[in-house]
Formats: C-alpha cells, sequence, structure tokens
C-alpha cells in the first residue's frame, strides 16, 4: 500500500455478525457503540457495501472467512484458545476449564467464540461449581465479544508490502489485535507477510494512519493513538525504507474525533476532504530520519507540511457540508470518511447530502451507500475497510 487513493484490488472487510446481537443499553457504551444496532439492517448495508466494492472488480476478503480458514492450522487453534482465555478474569480453574473446552471445538465454533465472545452461561455445563461463575450473572461475559472488528481500519493497516498490526488503546478492543495476529501469522495467504508495526508496541490505530503519497505517512496523534504510537511506526517505517517523512499531526482527545481520517481522508492524488473547523488549526510535527535518530520539525500548518512532503503545490480541501451546523452534523455522521476506490472515486454514507454534493462538484465521482445501523459505532466506508493491494504498490522509499 504506497496511497490512499490507488486502484483499489483487495480489501478485508467484517460483516456485521452476532457480535453485534451482543449490545445492550447496558453495555454499549463499554463496548464504544453510540446505541443499540439493528443487526439486520447493518448486515444488510455491510452486504451493499461490499457490493458496490465488487461492482468496481475490487476482491472482498471477509475477516469471519479468513480468520477460520486461520484456525485450521492447529498452532493457529491453540494460541487462539491461549488468547480468548483471561485467567485474572475467570481464575485459575475456570479457565483452565474453559481452554480444556476450547480445544475441542471446531475451527468455525472457534472463530465464533473469538468474534462473538462467550457469557457465563453459555460456559460447558460441569463448570458450575466454580465461585467465579456463581457470582458472576449469567449473561455477562466470559469473554468478551469485539463489535467493534466491524472497523478492520484501526485493527491492521498495509504500508508498502508490509502490514501494521495496530496497538489498539482502548479496553474493548485490545483483544482484536490477537484475532488480526492469528490471521496474518496463520493463513496462508498472508504467513509470508512481513510486520510493519508490532501489536504490542505504543499504541497506534490504523484509522490515524493515512498514506499522503509514496514514502509520506501522517499519523493523527489523539484520542488512539499515542506521541509514542506515532513516534515507534516513525521509527519502523524509517528502518524498514516504508518512508522517507513521517507527519504528526495532533488531534483532539474526543469521541467526534477519535482518529484522523474522522477529520481528513484524501479523495485524489492531490485533494482531500476536510472539516472545515480544523482546517486552519490543524497541525503537524515533521519526522525524517537522521542518522541513528530522527529528526523533529514543527510544528507547522499541516496542509502546507503535508504538500512539502508530498512535493506538490499545494493539496486541494473540499469541506465538509455547506454552513457550520451541517459540517458538524456531517463530520459527526463520518462525511469525512471516504474510501477511494481510485483516483477521484470514493465511497461515502448517504446520509452526508452536502458532503457528498461539495465532492460531486470538485470533480469527485461518490459512491453513497446506506449506513444508518452501520455508523451507529462511529465509523465510515474508511474505517470498515482494510486495503491489502492497491495499484502501484510497488516502492523503497527514499529520504530527501
Amino acid at each position: 500500500m504506497d496511497s490512499e487513493v490507488g486502484k483499489l484490488r483487495t480489501v478485508l472487510l467484517h460483516r456485521p455478525g452476532a457480535e453485534l446481537k451482543r449490545l445492550t443499553p447496558r453495555n454499549n457504551d463499554k463496548l464504544l457503540f453510540d446505541g443499540v444496532p439493528w443487526v439486520d439492517r447493518a448486515q444488510a448495508e455491510h452486504d451493499a457495501f461490499a457490493e458496490v466494492l465488487r461492482g468496481r472488480d475490487v476482491e472482498v476478503l471477509l475477516l469471519a472467512d479468513v480468520l477460520r480458514e486461520a484456525l485450521d492450522d492447529s498452532r493457529a487453534h491453540s494460541a487462539g484458545v491461549t488468547t480468548a482465555v483471561d485467567e485474572r478474569k475467570l481464575g485459575t480453574q475456570l479457565a483452565d476449564a474453559l481452554r480444556s473446552y476450547l480445544s475441542t471445538v471446531d475451527p468455525a465454533g472457534l472463530a465464533d467464540v473469538l468474534t462473538a465472545g462467550l457469557t457465563f452461561e453459555e460456559l460447558p455445563v460441569a463448570e458450575g461449581a466454580s465461585l467465579v461463575r456463581r457470582m458472576h450473572h449469567a449473561h455477562d461475559f466470559a469473554i468478551d465479544p469485539l463489535p467493534n472488528l466491524l472497523f478492520t481500519r484501526d485493527s491492521s493497516a498495509w504500508i508498502a508490502d508490509r502490514v501494521a498490526i495496530a496497538s489498539l488503546s482502548m479496553p474493548a478492543r485490545r483483544r482484536e489485535t490477537s484475532v488480526l495476529d492469528l490471521i496474518y501469522a496463520y493463513h496462508p495467504r498472508f504467513r509470508a507477510s512481513a510486520r510493519a508495526y508490532g501489536a504490542h508496541s505504543a499504541p497506534v490505530e490504523g484509522g490515524d494512519v493515512l498514506l499522503l503519497a509514496p514514502g509520506v505517512l501522517a499519523i493523527g496523534v489523539g484520542e488512539r493513538t499515542t506521541p509514542a504510537g506515532a513516534e515507534s511506526l516513525a521509527r519502523s517505517a524509517f528502518a524498514e525504507g516504508l518512508a522517507h517523512t513521517v507527519l504528526a499531526v495532533p488531534i483532539a482527545q474526543d469521541r467526534a474525533t477519535m482518529h484522523l481520517d474522522t477529520v481528513c481522508t484524501m479523495v485524489d492524488s492531490d485533494a482531500v476532504v476536510m472539516y472545515p473547523a480544523i482546517r486552519d488549526s490543524l497541525t503537524a510535527f515533521t519526522l525524517r530520519p537522521q542518522d541513528d535518530t530522527v529528526a523533529v520539525s514543527g510544528p507547522a500548518p499541516f496542509l502546507e507540511a503535508a504538500a512539502n512532503a508530498m512535493g506538490i503545490d499545494r493539496l486541494r480541501v473540499i469541506d465538509t457540508g455547506l454552513d457550520p451546523v451541517t459540517a458538524e452534523r456531517e463530520q459527526w455522521d463520518d462525511g469525512n470518511n471516504t474510501l477511494a476506490l481510485a483516483p477521484g472515486v470514493v465511497v461515502a454514507y448517504e446520509r452526508n447530502a452536502e458532503t457528498n454534493a461539495r465532492l460531486a462538484h470538485a470533480g469527485i465521482e461518490v459512491l453513497p451507500i446506506a449506513g444508518s445501523e452501520l455508523g451507529s459505532g462511529r465509523g465510515g466506508p474508511r474505517c470498515m475497510s482494510c486495503p491489502i493491494i492497491r495499484d502501484g504498490d510497488q516502492f523503497t522509499a527514499t529520504s530527501d
């Protein structure tokens, strides 16, 4: 992956499943959803999203399928059981019993447990004597579900020919890392792929990583990605020749701007759609390799720093919304969170009508999709997709 806008060839999605049916008004905040989605409608919306991609000759890989295929490897199956069971939560006796039980479950069944979790009521009956089990409500989770797997961009991201396994900051999402680790380590299609970042490093999430141009990364630093994470990913990218410039971009640490791609995404090789409220205030620190260390300069205005790093005169900016109120509404509804299928061709939520009209007026082809239920977890088409292959994905970065 050398850019955000090269012709998309292969993408990883996760079709909403039983994990979304675990959401209730009692737990949806903890599991990072703003509401309880209508799961059947969310699945229909996601199916339509996938069909839009297939209609543009994109190969769509579904996470549940590749996870099941990875778990056919006995080593992956064993690792999956180990990572799913938290002995600190369950105690030694119940944890041992649960590991023994899961070791007998077939790959499809284990994949379901890894994604949808397991309640105490669903544990094997023979373990009823456990104090831990008896003191928990039957519908409490012995293994937490992972409803945010829907947002495949966050848990892993490809930089050139390497995959970065995210280090997720929120407790509700941390186990996603182990699921993606299994897929990339054991699935026949991916197990030879090199890593660009380790899952146990400082927090970095894929929604904060933008590939502005070959060799140029922008990394948002805010609620989910820390300064240490941004610097660590930059050092890794420099060491592996994946980038010559990294822009660390401070963003507000709140729910509305949890990732950089909630306020800015690329829609063409020289154009972004951006939330106008931050257009003039967004800044960036520029990181470049220097001998055995990293040189840091700035901060400077983001648009200026990005254009300089990309070697262009300026970035074209298409504002979200029509007026400040509409812009705020459409930013909240992921109007900035577009997925580029090719230069000047993007998928966007249909509800953001004013932003989509601005994009069309600027010459960008917009492929609208429904997102009334998909958006309840605060994520748009970019969040819901992990591009794996785009045209032109061959380069070795060189420093200026």
